[in-house]
């Protein structure tokens, strides 16, 4: 039997282009979360930028993360740019970083900069997550092919306005619905690129049932944690 996950969402404050002050945000963000896996927003080591320059798992400026990581037992899902270019997510943990995603559904915006990546699952603890980036929840064919690789939990970062909080929920049960999973949606709070002065925060973990868990306010620096059991 796997041991219990406990998994957070944060949404940071994040300064544009800055990865090594918002690095530093993420690496309080996973200390103060105290959890085995924290998943943060889109884009979230630059800010929705689409413009930012791609960030290597090899980046000097990601240290203060993956040393929060090797004091807390973390494995930290952040949002940058990455080699392709891709709109990625980041893992992070005491031996470092790799990229494990590439976003697939890109906005008309973003696909100018970057190409699609493919679904994804990564393993934590005997757990399989299914790895999503903001557009990939609202289309339910992401959703079934990530699920067909097998997963426990579908665990999304997102930037949405501040009036499209509601989708957060709408697409997590949805999914809990369709494929039985529990889901986890990381979102911006505070102004970003991309034209997003403000931003919904309300960060969300979702039971397999589609019961919201647990869930943030609207403030930058807020964090939300459950635990899963099987």
């Amino acid at each position: 039997m796997a041991r219990p996950l406990s998994i957070a969402v944060a949404q940071p404050r994040c300064a544009a282009h800055d990865v090594a002050a918002n690095a530093v945000a993420h690496a309080v963000a996973v200390r103060a979360a105290a959890a085995r896996v924290v998943v943060f927003p889109e884009m979230s080591l630059t800010g929705y930028e689409l413009d930012a320059t791609p960030v290597a798992p090899d980046d000097d400026r990601l240290a203060p993360i993956v040393a929060a990581c090797a004091e807390t037992g973390t494995l930290a899902l952040a949002g940058a740019p990455v080699a392709g270019p891709r709109i990625g997510i980041l893992a992070l943990d005491a031996d470092g970083a790799r990229v494990v995603y590439g976003k697939v559904h890109l906005h008309r915006s973003e696909a100018i900069h970057f190409v699609p990546g493919e679904p994804a699952v990564i393993d934590v603890d005997e757990w399989r997550l299914g790895l999503a980036v903001c557009r990939d929840t609202g289309l339910p064919e992401h959703a079934a092919k990530t699920a067909a690789l097998g997963i426990d939990g579908y665990v999304a970062g997102v930037v949405h306005a501040d009036h499209e909080s509601g989708l957060h929920g709408e697409r997590a049960r949805r999914v809990a619905a369709d494929h039985g999973v529990w889901v986890a949606t990381a979102a911006f709070a505070g102004p970003t690129g991309g034209g997003f002065d403000r931003t919904s925060g309300r960060s969300g973990i979702w039971s397999a049932d589609g019961e919201l868990l647990a869930g943030t306010g609207a403030a930058p620096d807020e964090i939300a944690r459950a635990v899963f059991v099987k």
